[in-house]
């Protein structure tokens, strides 16, 4: 397994992205614009940790965020997305968004944090029982 990033979401882009690169110090690594989502993500890190980035995502239609809706989710790559979400069911782990694409799944911690679980490398083909399978809850 290996950590990814922190997403949070940012009311405004231009100065979240002004105070991480110009008072913080970290570096701009990729930036990604979704016309048919409304967002845009830019992925920020540290100098000396570029494989820990915070992803900054900014949603073109305002939204005022309460109740830490602001804090994303972590994120993590695993081997076998199916394996890995399996073996957490096993552990009486709710798979709040299954992975069907064979690429993505979300859970939470006791603490209700939202943790991304993605495929490491190309997705995997779309397999059950995970194709068929609803979302619960939210993530």
């Amino acid at each position: 397994m290996k950590y990814l990033h922190t997403m949070i979401r940012v009311s405004n882009l231009d100065e979240s992205l002004k105070f991480f690169t110009e008072t913080l110090g970290f570096v701009e690594q990729r930036r990604y614009e979704n016309e048919k989502g409304r967002f845009t993500l830019v992925f920020v890190a540290a100098p000396e940790s570029p494989d820990a980035p915070v992803e900054l995502t900014y949603n073109w239609d305002p939204e005022a965020y309460t109740g830490g809706r602001n804090f994303g989710h972590l994120a993590i790559g695993v081997d076998n997305v199916y394996d890995y979400c399996t073996k957490l069911q096993k552990a009486g782990v709710t798979i709040n968004r299954p992975p069907r694409d064979g690429r993505m799944a979300f859970i939470r911690t006791p603490d209700n944090i939202s943790i991304e679980i993605l495929q490491k490398g190309d997705a995997l083909p779309a397999a059950e029982p995970w194709t068929s399978m609803a979302n619960t809850g939210s993530w």
